[in-house]
């Protein structure tokens, strides 16, 4: 599995295509990993996920219940979209029109590291976020989280 971490600017051209930022690349293992799959994030954004990782959450959900109502309306809002992306010649990649309308995404777009996978941002939208998140609220979330398994001990 691939891991990142970081935090990248980049700029959509007039055609939806970006360069992925040397940061990201540097973490890829090699050149097979340029192959990725992009989908509907889960607040107005998109995920860019490696190819060997989609790999795994697509057989994680692949075992879910389909006869589920709930499952279903997942599977439509994750699946719905999902793109296939490699790297152009010029080593650009291209978000898929309907995907980034559906976004909002003009021109600047903020590359986000989530561990297995990259979230793209519109720059704004992303500031936004973050001027809404007090630091209070960041403290009380960590706490809540991160000592969620800790009674145990």
């Amino acid at each position: 599995m691939i891991r990142f971490l970081g935090e990248y600017e980049a700029t959509i051209d007039a055609k939806g295509r970006f360069l992925l930022p040397a940061g990201i690349k540097k973490q890829l293992p090699d050149e097979d990993s340029l192959h990725f799959v992009i989908n509907r994030g889960f607040n107005k954004n998109l995920n860019l996920y490696p190819i060997q990782n989609w790999d795994q959450v697509f057989d994680d959900i692949s075992k879910l219940n389909e006869y589920d109502p709930k499952v279903r309306e997942f599977l439509d809002s994750f699946l719905n979209g999902a793109t296939p992306v490699e790297p152009d010649t010029a080593g650009r990649l291209l978000i898929p029109p309907n995907l980034k309308d559906q976004c909002g995404f003009t021109k600047d777009i903020v590359l986000v590291s989530r561990i297995k996978r990259i979230e793209i941002w519109d720059s704004n939208k992303y500031k936004q976020l973050f001027e809404s998140f007090s630091q209070e609220r960041h403290n009380a979330l960590a706490n809540e989280v991160m000592n969620r398994g800790s009674n145990n001990q």
